[in-house]
């Protein structure tokens, strides 16, 4: 098991919160993920990856996304990243996690959506698609954005009582 590399979320360091973090990618993923480790790196925020050690090699995603969500629900850090070409397998895999809102995020303004109106843990990012200076960005807001609450918050709560067996689904209507 993995150390927990800080005791809460958002340790000040400078006038700066400081986050652990999760990240997990492919081959596809690998130059980005790398890109964003030294990024969050000089930030001050803490990192654990789970990806290969190149990209010389095709290897799949799943296991890694779903380890750096698991991290996420586990406590050992904040939040998740997960990097693959598209981006959208790896967030399937990480949504497997109970308690993990994955958030495919190409863009920001996606990222703020995720984490303002949905409270997303695990940011889903497409290698072939993003910029890697433009990923950073994309990171940052999502990062500087707070969750809402209201009406999003009763929303996720429905969510997490469907994963705890404890949602009524409405009846289908029968349309010929």
């Amino acid at each position: 098991m993995e150390e927990k590399v800080l005791n809460s979320i958002g340790e000040k360091h400078e006038n700066n919160l400081i986050f652990r973090w999760a990240i997990g990618f492919d081959h596809a993923g690998f130059e980005l993920a790398q890109h964003l480790t030294q990024y969050l790196l000089k930030a001050k925020h803490k990192l654990i990856q789970y990806g290969p050690t190149s990209n010389l090699i095709s290897i799949d995603y799943v296991p890694f996304s779903i380890a750096a969500a698991k991290a996420v629900v586990d406590g050992i850090v904040d939040f998740g990243i997960v990097i693959g070409g598209s981006g959208q397998g790896e967030q399937i895999a990480a949504n497997k996690v109970r308690g993990v809102r994955a958030a495919l995020c190409n863009d920001i303004y996606f990222a703020k959506l995720a984490r303002r109106d949905n409270n997303a843990n695990v940011i889903a990012l497409a290698s072939r698609v993003v910029a890697k200076e433009y990923a950073e960005t994309i990171i940052d807001v999502w990062l500087n954005t707070s969750f809402e609450g209201g009406r999003h918050e009763r929303r996720i709560n429905l969510i997490d009582a469907y994963e705890a067996n404890r949602l009524s689904l409405p009846e289908a209507r029968i349309i010929y």
